[in-house]
């Protein structure tokens, strides 16, 4: 279950040694997060988005990990796992690659852009 593994590394972050100071920082009922590690409770993508960044977590693996965790179809709980370890698998090397590319692909169409209206102009 993500959710057990995202207030963990919350309250590790937070160097705190109770689940009610998370619940006292989420602004819930110290119960809620009882049920939230059970099971019973699902964390909201606003709780998810929270903790992430006081963890210093990718907000976008909190809200795919706590969206596999709502699900009871385990074929739909696959699935989210799936994109969640995609998505962490490539991280932000991939997309830095493909901006890089974009970029020298850019720089090199403008420079013979420009040679050719130099070229024209001559």
């Amino acid at each position: 279950m993500y959710a057990n593994e995202l207030l963990n590394a919350y309250k590790q972050a937070q160097n705190y040694t109770q689940d009610k100071q998370i619940a006292h920082d989420l602004n819930l009922e110290p119960n809620k997060i009882s049920k939230m590690r059970k099971g019973i409770r699902y964390v909201s993508d606003e709780e998810a988005i929270f903790l992430a960044e006081g963890a210093g977590i990718e907000k976008e693996i909190a809200l795919l990990g706590c969206h596999a965790d709502r699900n009871e179809n385990p074929n739909i709980k696959a699935v989210w796992e799936q994109i969640a370890k995609k998505f962490n698998g490539l991280g932000l090397q991939g997309l830095s690659m493909a901006c890089g590319g974009l970029a020298l692909w850019m720089s090199s169409t403008s420079d013979a852009i420009a040679q050719c209206a130099l070229c024209t102009l001559c």
